[in-house]
């Protein structure tokens, strides 16, 4: 028993470091430019059985596990950031490159896997299908903090968000090309459209039931709040899934509900899931670094297909869905090239690639470290290059946004009432107003003026500036009336993106 204990708490004792040296490594990774995905990657194959020997992991089905709850938390947290306001003018864009987009590039990429690894075309297929779409969790790590124009993020996440049904229906329709003697090709569609129709449905109606009963259920501490959001993501997923339909799409549109609705404890929910979704993408990310052998991933015929596969990914496959699926849009050619080359892939493929390893389709080793070297590749190459491509285009955008967050006050919580914090731009309506002449609803109260780094003591002949973060108390059933006042804008030719 005592030998049990001590390797218990060395087992705790290495996920610590683990964690530790992960969230070391994200800064890093800004520094050296290249996406945290990959070091969190690399962190796990130095630990595993072929680098420091710390930890022996080969279990497909954990693997596949984790990776998929991971997904859900990555998807719900960064579904709850997306601005519906922002997403709505790009949603048939986005949709058709997450459907058509996947698979003109599931058609191009099985041919270069056909020709390059020697398979048969059902498996080329598959190959195909497994790096077809973009991976949520890898888009939202890279976009985050990068000043990509509005419509290009926008576009990028929404594709994101809503490309894994396909890439999954064709994933498992190939696999059962591969194992199964007679399949219902018009049963396989109808499939697929269920998966689309069903989760859409279900994610619209848990988020909807989540955003009411997150305002109207009063629990003893703020801190349940974020735990109680996170349930129904869960939930999402589950319900879907029970109903053979897509569980990541509804989770992402339960996020996107939740996200965009006045929400009691909004600030600790999305700084709570924020944290989480990191500590989500550590996880799955090294576990997956340390599934793969590295001793077969690095050889040179695996290295060599893998760059010639995502070669042909990168350069032909991408652009050709882009500009072929945008051809009805109104997007300059500029734009096009950009989320041709913005189309990293991640984890998504990994987790993807796994499937046929447990189907035991034939070949499907080799299929796992090529997909997981085309992934590495595609993050490396396209993660680390998207601000300099959208600086080279001209695609980047000044700061337009000015975030309000709610800072809930635990000691007045049974109060209703929230602290607004709001960061005031040059073209708000409310600059060089002074605070007597402010429409502010009678049950608002500005307490305090943060004015570059010095705070000012706010009274009614005080007149507010552009840089200027304003901290106001206002009441929940008058904070949409305060946050109209605060949002407006002067008319100079656009509006300003608010992140409200």
């Amino acid at each position: 028993m005592i030998q049990e204990i001590l390797q218990s708490n060395q087992f705790i004792m290495l996920m610590a470091l683990l964690l530790i040296v992960s969230i070391i490594v994200t800064k890093f990774s800004s520094r050296l430019g290249v996406p945290s995905l990959v070091l969190f990657i690399l962190v796990g194959m130095m630990v595993g059985n072929e680098g420091l020997g710390f930890i022996n992991f080969d279990n497909p089905e954990i693997a596949q596990l984790v990776g998929v709850i991971a997904l859900i938390i990555i998807l719900f947290e960064g579904g709850m950031l997306t601005k519906w306001k922002d997403i709505r003018p790009v949603i048939a864009p986005s949709l058709t490159l997450a459907t058509v987009g996947v698979v003109l590039t599931t058609g191009i990429v099985a041919v270069a896997a056909k020709y390059v690894l020697h398979i048969g075309w059902v498996e080329a297929m598959l190959v195909g299908a497994i790096v077809g779409s973009t991976d949520a969790a890898a888009v939202f790590a890279v976009l985050k903090g990068k000043n990509v124009d509005g419509k290009l993020e926008a576009t990028l996440e929404a594709e994101s968000g809503t490309n894994d049904p396909m890439a999954v229906f064709l994933t498992i329709s190939f696999i059962q090309l591969l194992t199964v003697d007679q399949v219902n090709i018009f049963g396989m569609v109808g499939s697929f459209f269920w998966q689309m129709g069903a989760g859409l449905v279900v994610g619209a109606a848990i988020g909807y039931g989540a955003s009411f009963a997150l305002n109207r259920i009063n629990l003893d501490s703020s801190g349940l709040y974020p735990l109680f959001a996170l349930g129904f993501a869960f939930l999402s997923y589950g319900a879907s899934s029970l109903l053979q339909a897509s569980g990541l799409l509804a989770v992402y549109v339960t996020a996107v509900i939740i996200g965009n609705a006045e929400l009691a404890y909004r600030y600790s929910i999305l700084r709570f899931h924020e944290g989480f979704g990191w500590m989500a993408q550590i996880l799955m990310f090294i576990i997956l670094g340390l599934f793969v052998t590295p001793s077969e991933v690095f050889t040179w015929p695996v290295m060599s297909g893998g760059l010639l596969i995502a070669g042909v990914l990168i350069f032909i496959a991408r652009p050709a869905a882009a500009f072929l699926s945008l051809s009805g849009f109104s997007f300059t050619w500029r734009e096009k090239v950009f989320l041709s080359w913005a189309g990293v892939r991640g984890a998504v493929p990994i987790v993807l690639a796994i499937f046929p390893m447990l189907a035991d389709i034939a070949n499907s080793q080799v299929i796992f470290n090529v997909v997981f070297f085309t992934v590495l590749t595609s993050a490396l190459i396209q993660g680390s290059s998207i601000t300099w491509m959208a600086d080279r285009f001209k695609l980047v955008s000044d700061k337009l946004g000015n975030p309000i967050h709610s800072l809930e006050l635990i000691s007045i919580g049974k109060a209703n009432v929230e602290m607004i914090e709001f960061e005031v731009t040059p073209r708000n309506v409310v600059v060089g107003q002074k605070l007597e002449d402010m429409e502010l609803p009678d049950r608002a109260l500005i307490n305090a003026i943060i004015r570059k780094g010095d705070v000012i003591t706010p009274y009614g002949q005080t007149e507010i500036k552009a840089g200027d973060t304003l901290y106001i108390l206002v009441s929940r059933k008058n904070k949409k009336e305060v946050k109209k006042v605060l949002e407006a804008v002067t008319d100079h030719g656009y509006h300003e993106k608010s992140r409200a």
